[in-house]
């Protein structure tokens, strides 16, 4: 049975966007069943382990819930060969885990960000890493893992729902560059998401004036949640610009 052990809203530097501030609604629910998760998800919240979040800042809309309109995606010529390239990986998928391996991978990926994008030094501590990724998980929850013969070189996260596939987090080894894994692991939600019959893959929050979201708003067709309904209020998704 779904429980809300603690809600609260935040208010604190916005992680989006210099200068701003951003307030932070969180619910963290014991035992979320599939079915509260997508109504969560179809009403502009993300989950990271047993905590749900969505932004209520009053001033800014910055923050755009976005989905993939799966089974009327297309696939482009560069997309097609970045499929190619990656075809020779091993791909494993299971309920999430944390190893060793899971650790190093996720920091080289920060220290990367943190010479490239500007990201906070990366600080790897297995216990938030556990109640990120790997707590909370239900029956919903999984890592899909590339490997290059023994070593992994990618970890995608997300929530495999009733009509489609939450991306909640990938990391991916910065010593392949040349292999576009980011843009790889998310061509793979899609064809995985098409092979299930389902619908969707929700993207999460694009921010136009943050690099490291801006991305996705090149996956085209989609939509976009409109405003912020509440979970007794029907969730209204339009063609996104």
């Amino acid at each position: 049975m779904n429980q809300i052990l603690k809600e609260c809203a935040l208010h604190e530097p916005c992680a989006y966007i210099s200068g701003n501030s951003q307030s932070i609604h969180y619910k963290i629910i014991q035992e979320c069943s599939r079915e509260q998760c997508e109504a969560l998800i179809l009403r502009g919240w993300r989950r990271f382990g047993s905590m749900y979040f969505r932004p209520i800042c009053q001033e800014c809309r910055a923050c755009e819930s976005l989905k993939i309109d799966v089974q009327n995606y297309t696939f482009s010529k560069s997309e097609r060969r970045i499929l190619r390239k990656n075809g020779s990986w091993n791909t494993l998928i299971r309920p999430p885990t944390l190893t060793r391996d899971h650790l190093e991978l996720f920091e080289r990926y920060h220290r990367y960000k943190h010479h490239t994008r500007s990201w906070d030094e990366p600080k790897v501590d297995p216990k938030n890493y556990y109640a990120s990724f790997v707590q909370g998980h239900g029956d919903f929850g999984f890592e899909i893992l590339y490997f290059d013969d023994e070593r992994l070189i990618a970890v995608d996260l997300v929530d495999i729902l009733d009509e489609g596939i939450s991306a909640l987090y990938c990391y991916y080894d910065p010593d392949y560059p040349s292999f576009s894994l980011g843009r790889y692991t998310l061509l793979e939600q899609i064809r995985l998401a098409q092979r299930l019959g389902l619908k969707w893959i929700y993207l999460g929050y694009y921010v136009e004036q943050c690099r490291s979201l801006s991305y996705k708003g090149s996956y085209k067709p989609a939509l976009q949640l409109q405003g912020r309904p509440e979970e007794d209020e029907t969730p209204l998704w339009r063609s996104a610009p």
